[in-house]
């Protein structure tokens, strides 16, 4: 079975061949690092840490790469109202950003560059674009002849023509063309800048990632990925800087994640529904927002409010019982029925369904569907009176490995310090002794160190409150 993708640039799903067999070289546009991340920006740090996770799952050797933007506008913006400098602030916040997207269950990347550390890559790549005639310098500032790529508007599938009637030359701009764009500014009184051969300055952003992706994954990429806000201009001027210079496809395949409204509205600053993951997750558990992301398929819109993801919860916590009921089944048997071996084959099926969901272009709603039916399954066996460890371990090894994929937590007895141990010992032993009074103390001693005990057919089962 083959894994298909949908290509933004065909607009259709093709199966995902990477260029050096078992290895995918992936590139991800990270943040501009000038505040909190917002609720937008953890879908594509989700939506493609998962599509790490699946590819890995799935046996390939993944090198992932995403960026920081630790010097644009927004930042000395920023700098100048806050009375820093841009470096401390973008230290703060890239330090935020992992904090958040740690809490929701997303692995580092290989490299994170940032743009700071790489202005020697970034100038000789604009000086490549002037020798080869793409770009021209024009009053310190340097810019991309656009027309002079006669492919451009490929990804967004717009013409030259139709790009024209919308562009126009602002007020200071030195260009030849309306279409033209920055690759390398001039430095105004007061800001931060570098030297160049151009004069002192700072890079434009679209050329960034092109001399990051250039560096640490080459010059074709297998995937490259961000969100739908930036097909274009961002990727699509990407691409006519990267195959400008080398003659090669920048990237094979172009991925792109859906918007998310608030509460069916578009999220804005203007409208005041604004929402930071570090605000959310002080109120929620960060693996509910994971899982609520991933309950839509990437490529759709997603619609976000508290009563959404308070149900994301929920569904998420009975998927968790059910692991829990089965870590605490009782009296299970060693040995193997007939009975148990269609169990095990059920399960197969069950792991088999999740791989054919996601290997439709990385289908997670369809592949959490998939979870629903492992745990529902799993309650049914559990009804039965006579039960194989063989079959409860295939179960939570089924929970184990899908959850893994996705990269959701089931927690676990692992959370439980020899402290909470004995004192749930000392209960079973007060409720065999009837000392129902010792028992119920010792619970609400434990609910006070958030542990919530539960009792159910399968015996006690505990959970963080």
């Amino acid at each position: 079975m083959t894994i298909q993708i949908y290509n933004t640039m065909s607009r259709k799903k093709e199966p995902f061949i990477p260029l050096e067999e078992g290895k995918v070289k992936m590139y991800v546009c990270g943040p501009t690092v000038y505040n909190y991340i917002h609720i937008g920006n953890a879908r594509p740090a989700i939506v493609f840490d998962t599509v790490r996770r699946y590819l890995e799952y799935r046996g390939f050797d993944v090198n992932y790469i995403s960026n920081f933007t630790d010097v644009d506008d927004k930042l000395i913006r920023a700098a100048r109202e806050l009375g820093e400098d841009v470096p401390t602030i973008a230290d703060r916040f890239i330090d935020a950003y992992f904090e958040d997207v740690t809490a929701l269950g997303c692995e580092r990347a290989d490299v994170h560059p940032r743009v700071t550390e790489s202005m020697d890559i970034i100038i000789e790549f604009i000086e490549k674009l002037i020798e080869k005639g793409y770009a021209y310098e024009s009053a310190g500032d340097v810019y991309y002849r656009t027309r002079s790529f006669e492919e451009y508007g490929k990804l967004s599938h717009q013409s030259i023509d139709e790009l024209k009637s919308g562009a126009r030359i602002e007020v200071g701009e030195k260009k030849e063309d309306a279409l033209d764009f920055v690759l390398w500014k001039a430095t105004k009184p007061g800001e931060i800048y570098w030297e160049s051969p151009w004069g002192q300055g700072r890079p434009g952003w679209h050329i960034e990632c092109s001399a990051m992706a250039r560096k640490y994954l080459g010059n074709t990429i297998d995937i490259h990925a961000g969100g739908q806000d930036l097909a274009f201009p961002h990727h699509e001027n990407e691409i006519a800087q990267s195959e400008a210079l080398t003659g090669e496809p920048f990237a094979r395949y172009w991925m792109h994640n859906g918007y998310i409204n608030i509460d069916n509205e578009k999220m804005s600053k203007s409208l005041g529904n604004f929402v930071l993951v570090h605000d959310i997750i002080k109120h929620h558990d960060p693996q509910v927002l994971r899982f609520f992301m991933l309950s839509v398929h990437y490529r759709h819109p997603i619609n976000y409010n508290e009563e959404l993801l308070e149900n994301a919860g929920a569904g998420l916590e009975r998927l968790k019982t059910s692991y829990d009921n089965l870590k605490h089944r009782k009296q299970a048997s060693t040995s193997l029925t007939d009975n148990d071996q269609e169990w095990l084959e059920t399960i197969k099926g069950i792991q088999a369904d999740f791989v054919k969901e996601m290997d439709d272009d990385f289908n997670t709603a369809n592949g959490i569907a998939v979870l629903f039916e492992l745990s529902k399954q799993a309650n049914l066996y559990l009804r039965e009176k006579n039960t194989s460890v063989h079959v409860i371990d295939a179960f939570l090894n089924g929970f184990e490995e899908l959850f893994g994929a996705l990269g959701l937590k089931l927690g676990g007895e692992e959370l439980l310090d020899s402290e909470v141990e004995e004192l749930i010992e000392k209960r079973n032993t007060a409720r065999k002794e009837r000392n129902f009074q010792l028992a119920d103390e010792i619970r609400d001693q434990l609910k006070e160190m958030n542990i919530i005990l539960e009792d159910t057919p399968q015996g006690i089962r505990w959970r963080r409150g």
